[in-house]
């Protein structure tokens, strides 16, 4: 109720001019006031003011120490590895983009396996030093990001075999490639976009 009687206030010194159906006309010499984007609907003539969004949730119910515990160590845990997701993401795309560029396999095989060794020269340190349960929401959180799983990706850009041996060392580790992002119906997952909005609000 304040944050609305705040933008009421606000508006109040605004002054509003002669409208046509289609436009505003705003005279020359411009009364003392604000002056700012209007929207025209029938013969009203309104201010048109862009808020930030914002999301509001319901806030967590933690009944035990235990459940506190746990949901702070995965609030930390999405905030160290959504980067990296974010990361995924934006070299996925460059990399499509470069990839369709190159006509030939073989060239297209070099290109990936020399992003290959820059993606381990940057981020290999710090992805060796993960947890098994920061990597296994990394994987979830690529899919969220590319709407690939990491199976498909790294079959599309290093083949079926790649694939494969990737998704057998992830097996040892009790984890999957082929992990999906499901907010709607994982209840992990749920927490996880909750933690996700929360990081991108500042909230955390």
């Amino acid at each position: 109720m304040r944050s609305l009687i705040y933008i009421l206030l606000a508006l109040l010194p605004i002054r509003f001019f002669a409208q046509t159906d289609d436009a505003v006309i705003v005279p020359k010499d411009v009364p003392k006031g604000i002056l700012m984007p209007a929207l025209v609907v029938g013969a009203d003539t309104f201010a048109y003011v862009s808020l930030p969004v914002f999301s509001i949730e319901a806030e967590m119910s933690m009944e035990t120490r235990r459940q506190k515990a746990e949901w702070t160590k995965l609030k930390h845990n999405v905030k160290k590895v959504y980067p990296y997701a974010i990361i995924a993401s934006a070299r996925l795309k460059e990399y499509e983009n470069e990839l369709e560029k190159i006509p030939n396999e073989l060239l297209r095989k070099a290109y990936m396996k020399e992003a290959e060794k820059k993606l381990e020269k940057e981020f290999g340190a710090q992805l060796k030093n993960l947890t098994i349960t920061q990597g296994r929401i990394l994987i979830k959180l690529i899919d969220r990001e590319t709407g690939h799983t990491s199976y498909e990706l790294v079959k599309q850009l290093r083949g079926s075999f790649s694939a494969f041996m990737w998704q057998s060392l992830a097996s040892l580790f009790g984890s999957t490639l082929k992990s999906e992002y499901d907010a709607k119906n994982s209840s992990e997952d749920k927490m996880i976009e909750i933690a996700i909005r929360q990081i991108e609000s500042g909230e955390f």
